[in-house]
């Protein structure tokens, strides 16, 4: 991970009680991790970018572990997303980087979850927000668990930095009602029913 020198991670977590409501039993229980990371490219146009996914996959462990311990644990974890922002000097391209290390990290924890993960990318630079998508990590179609977390830095992605994102959450939406495939449901064959 050297090439992606960590200069800062931030952990967000919050609890919905309702909306609006009758409360929810159990909330719905939702975090974020964020990483800021030097970006080793910008400024520069390099054509093979593949093979720098490897140097992230400890990032990518390591934002998992962080984000379940800040859920209090693996049991009942049912969502999950990632993003990108990538600052000054970079382009989208790298933080399409994020795919393989952020997203398998997750999935593989999680017991092998069949749904693809939900994903954002943007530029942007410091205090700019991006929401990270959440979708089931077992049926990319259960309605009750669209959702999406915003996150932001103050100081961050500074010039040459690209901010890695992902969030976790338990539970649907609080007074989902949307129908569609319930959780209960998913057949767990291809990740999409």
């Amino acid at each position: 991970m050297s090439e992606f020198r960590l200069r800062k991670s931030v952990i967000i977590r919050e609890t919905t009680h309702h909306d609006g409501g009758p409360e929810a039993d159990p909330p719905r229980e939702k975090a974020a991790v964020v990483a800021i990371v030097s970006n080793p490219f910008a400024g520069r146009y390099v054509e093979e970018l593949q093979p720098a996914m490897e140097s992230l996959k400890p990032l990518g462990r390591m934002m998992t572990e962080m984000l379940i311990e800040a859920l209090g644990g693996i049991g009942g974890i049912d969502a999950y997303g990632k993003a990108a922002l990538v600052g000054e000097g970079g382009e989208i391209e790298h933080g399409a980087l994020w795919h393989v290390p952020g997203g398998y990290a997750m999935r593989e924890r999680l017991g092998e979850a069949l749904a693809i993960v939900p994903s954002a990318m943007k530029l942007g630079g410091m205090g700019a927000t991006i929401d990270i998508p959440l979708g089931h990590i077992n049926a990319a179609y259960v309605r009750s668990h669209f959702d999406a977390m915003e996150v932001r830095v103050g100081d961050g992605p500074k010039a040459g930095e690209i901010l890695f994102a992902l969030a976790m959450a338990r539970g649907p939406r609080v007074h989902a009602r949307m129908g569609g495939l319930a959780a209960d449901q998913i057949s767990k064959r291809d990740g999409l029913r």
